[in-house]
């Protein structure tokens, strides 16, 4: 309302940034399932290297968990270091994976992972740990063997924590992924798209990316959320 009564530059009314949005990325044709050519460019490439990043962080950081988490001496030993590595704001070590891997998607990807993974990892282990020495001593009196007290057991109890994780992990995978495509050497994607406007004073464009990528991001958790729900409560502990 008060965007519209002002007519301001800097913040336009929710309508024009609807359209914006509509035209840039939602014209498309039917067979494109409505998607323009700048979201075949922009918005597809950024989704991409987004959920190749969180993929093989939510896989080390579960599987990495699981180790140090039903190991005493390994949490011990690495827990300390766990701490550590999170506290480090991952925008900081953009530079080393540029000058490791050079612009371009690899370094993008590298650069997700890295911030992603820590959540998973630190919740998993905690997960893990906290299984019940009960259903533990009931699953050696059976003699269930490492995997299936893995599958049957850990992982299932652990499944709220990983999943806590897995939350924290999918927001900062968002938001290395805008980060990363806002550094020179980047050809495309959403934060390519903002640079570029940025550029070209479009504040229009900014404002209708941000938006963009508040929904993607709503749309993301809600869809996590929604898997939770159902896994976790199928996914106790059946020993």
């Amino acid at each position: 309302m008060a965007a519209r009564a002002h007519a301001s530059v800097y913040f336009p009314p929710p309508v024009r940034i609807a359209h914006r949005m509509y035209d840039l990325w939602f014209s498309g044709p039917v067979r494109h399932v409505f998607l323009t050519e700048a979201a075949v460019a922009d918005v597809l490439p950024s989704l991409g290297r987004m959920t190749a990043g969180f993929a093989l962080a939510a896989v080390a950081g579960i599987a990495l968990g699981v180790a140090v988490g039903r190991s005493r001496r390994a949490y011990a030993v690495c827990n300390p270091v766990l701490q550590f590595a999170r506290a480090v704001p991952p925008p900081a070590l953009v530079p080393v994976f540029v000058v490791v891997l050079d612009f371009g998607t690899p370094m993008q990807i590298a650069s997700i992972v890295f911030s992603a993974v820590w959540p998973v990892l630190i919740n998993t282990a905690e997960g893990a740990r906290d299984t019940d020495p009960l259903r533990l001593d009931v699953a050696a009196v059976l003699r269930l063997g490492p995997a299936e007290r893995l599958l049957f057991l850990i992982l299932p109890s652990a499944l709220p924590r990983i999943f806590a994780g897995l939350r924290l992990s999918l927001s900062l995978s968002l938001i290395l992924m805008v980060f990363s495509e806002l550094l020179p050497g980047t050809a495309n994607g959403i934060g390519f798209t903002l640079t570029d406007a940025q550029t070209r004073s479009d504040l229009l464009t900014v404002w209708a990316a941000l938006v963009l990528l508040g929904a993607l991001g709503h749309l993301l958790n809600t869809g996590l959320l929604a898997v939770e729900k159902r896994l976790v409560g199928r996914g106790r502990a059946t020993v």
